[in-house]
């Protein structure tokens, strides 16, 4: 089983962030990170691949930077790691980046079949969770999203993918033969932390890079000049006003309960 995992370097959420003149996140503060929801995917990608047999590659596209996101997927124990790296990616959108992945998933596959494709449920920077969708279209394969619980069982007709998903008042049991896309959730698991080992067999592990040409697409087709959407204005959150500060004198908890009330907040 050959299994790819989406991964994406994102900004550090705990740090503050702006919007620039050209209308997306200024990203040079140097304390990006791999995106949390993906150490998820990862994970899910490593325990089918140690159960089933397979390899699994880890793959991003964006900046010199986002190499670090491969390399943690490296650590955590992937086999291979690819990087499309290209100055024309900058101020791509989600159908821009779908076909970036797509059209190097197809390269991967010139050593042998993509299996599954995994990602995590979204990305922490943007949050829109629309890039799994996007990318199981452009590679004419089924999808199965927002999955808590992952199962493959391979038969004489071929390997199908059975994932189980959460709903607020349901529980949804979905499957498809593969190749397939699955996108995880936090709940999936609890991914790995690399130990020093992972951490030094990964430093031996080239990551493979690949540009536009290399993938035959045109940069006027992705990044800002190709994206279907636009940022039109963005403003900075307002500084929080009317606060009510309390000082506990035993009865802090009566005073939350009343504003709350009072405010209909329960």
């Amino acid at each position: 089983m050959k299994i790819v995992v989406c991964v994406k370097h994102v900004p550090d959420i705990q740090s503050e962030r702006t919007i620039g003149d050209d209308g997306r996140v200024v990203r040079d503060g140097g304390d990006g990170t791999l995106n949390e929801l993906d150490e998820n995917a990862i994970e899910a990608a490593l325990v089918l691949a140690e159960t089933h047999g397979g390899e699994v590659v880890v793959l991003t596209a964006g900046p010199a930077d986002a190499v670090d996101a491969v390399r943690r997927g490296l650590q955590m124990g992937a086999d291979e790691a690819v990087h499309v790296l290209d100055d024309a990616l900058a101020g791509s959108d989600v159908f821009g980046t779908a076909a970036v992945l797509a059209a190097a998933i197809g390269l991967v596959e010139e050593e042998g079949p993509v299996d599954l494709v995994v990602t995590g449920m979204a990305a922490l920077d943007g949050l829109t969770s629309m890039l799994p969708a996007a990318l199981a279209a452009e590679l004419g394969i089924a999808q199965l999203t927002l999955a808590s619980a992952i199962d493959v069982v391979e038969g004489s007709d071929g390997t199908r993918v059975t994932v189980r998903r959460e709903l607020d008042h349901a529980t949804e049991v979905l499957s498809a033969m593969t190749p397939a896309l699955v996108s995880v959730t936090d709940q999936a698991n609890e991914p790995r932390y690399p130990n020093f080992k992972g951490i030094m067999a990964a430093r031996k592990k080239a990551v493979t890079t690949f540009t536009l040409a290399d993938l035959g697409i045109e940069p006027a087709a992705v990044g800002s000049s190709g994206s279907r959407t636009r940022v039109l204005s963005a403003t900075a959150r307002p500084a929080r006003e009317n606060r009510v500060l309390i000082t506990d004198d035993g009865e802090a908890g009566r005073t939350l309960a009343t504003y709350l009330v009072d405010n209909k907040l329960v």
